[in-house]
């Protein structure tokens, strides 16, 4: 495996805007004496290896981590501990922000500390997403997506650019999605906001969408070979070529190509919705100028973007990843520009009125 960072010179000089930077050997030594440690809660792999090591070398600064497996035990954990939190820097989806926000467990990230902030594709820094209350939450590092999957053998490149696709005659019986993903990805594509917050106000419009889309999906049901659940459920359908095109998270696909099966993936022209991990700092976090340098150096190459995607299976959220990956991880872990360009990211400001609508329309469908 390659070094992840590059040479020490680079290392120590490339976030010098304040404290929390890797500023200058006097600095480091200031931090480890004062026993510097930072306290992560986050994925497996989300970490690269070698790149803790290097760190921890180059700033003695020592990274402890504890594994979590679920949002929602993160954000127990996490209100379990109030006023006085253990943890520095932990790992939020994008979508679940506010819940975290709102129990006042995360502090707003101060970008102007992180010098390799401009790193990150404004594609997932920039998203409306991304800024509540009008401060950023958390550093983008990985995402995933909703894609439109299909067998190479079968199904061309010019035909995956469209989710009309999915619904054509020539594949009835050939395609499989989830449902309730399904119903946003229609709402999109008619043209309409499938988080449903441009209709917070307006609660009649939200009805009269997810009406559409649910009548949408009635009148093609006939053409879908499975509803299905899970990313084994697909994996295991295109395996047995039961379908050629399906609904999907990248993830499951990635794995799929990553075997050799005969299948891509494509963000169709109309768009698509997925997540964004983000690296975020804790409210009154112990250690929050160790957790600042921390991240700024995490997003400091590509390289290590390129690592952590390799490790994942998650899409690296850093300009220049793809540099580093081959011809095959780059086709299983990234997409082109104009194809990024089409994302949404899921977000949660409406998903209360939004899942009292969509879930009947689910049952509807199914008993059409």
């Amino acid at each position: 495996m390659t070094k992840l960072i590059y040479n020490r010179r680079k290392f120590l000089g490339t976030a010098a805007m304040t404290g929390a930077a890797l500023a200058s050997p006097a600095y480091l030594r200031r931090a480890h004496a004062a026993g510097g440690e930072v306290n992560i809660w986050t994925y497996n792999n989300f970490v690269p290896e070698d790149f803790k090591k290097q760190f921890e070398d180059e700033t003695g600064i020592k990274v402890n981590i504890r594994l979590v497996d679920d949002q929602g035990k993160q954000f127990n954990l996490l209100v379990a501990e109030a006023t006085n939190p253990t943890v520095d820097i932990v790992t939020v989806a994008g979508h679940r922000f506010l819940q975290f926000i709102d129990s006042e467990l995360l502090a707003p990230l101060d970008t102007g500390r992180l010098a390799n902030w401009g790193n990150i594709n404004p594609v997932f820094s920039e998203s409306d997403w991304s800024t509540i209350k009008d401060s950023k939450w958390g550093a983008p590092i990985l995402s995933g997506m909703e894609v439109l999957a299909y067998n190479t053998d079968l199904v061309s490149p010019d035909e995956a650019r469209t989710w009309d696709t999915l619904f054509s005659d020539k594949y009835a019986g050939q395609t499989a999605y989830v449902l309730q993903d399904m119903l946003s990805i229609v709402m999109l594509k008619m043209g309409y906001d499938g988080n449903m917050v441009a209709y917070l106000d307006n609660p009649d419009e939200a009805a009269r969408i997810v009406g559409e889309a649910r009548d949408f999906l009635i009148s093609n049901k006939s053409k879908v070979r499975k509803y299905y659940d899970g990313g084994a459920e697909v994996q295991q359908m295109f395996v047995n070529q039961d379908i050629a095109l399906a609904c999907a998270w990248n993830g499951p696909i990635a794995a799929l190509m990553s075997d050799g099966f005969p299948v891509g993936m494509s963000i169709p022209q109309e768009g698509s919705y997925g997540f964004v991990y983000t690296y975020n700092i804790v409210n009154n976090a112990p250690n929050a100028d160790n957790a600042y340098t921390f991240l700024d150096a995490i997003l400091g190459s590509g390289e290590i973007g390129a690592e952590m995607s390799r490790a994942s299976g998650f899409i690296s959220t850093y300009k220049d990843a793809a540099q580093h990956l081959t011809d095959a991880e780059r086709a299983a872990t990234s997409f082109p520009e104009e194809e990024l360009a089409n994302m949404q990211f899921f977000r949660a400001e409406a998903n209360e009125m939004k899942y009292k609508l969509v879930d009947p329309a689910v049952e509807e469908i199914k008993a059409a």
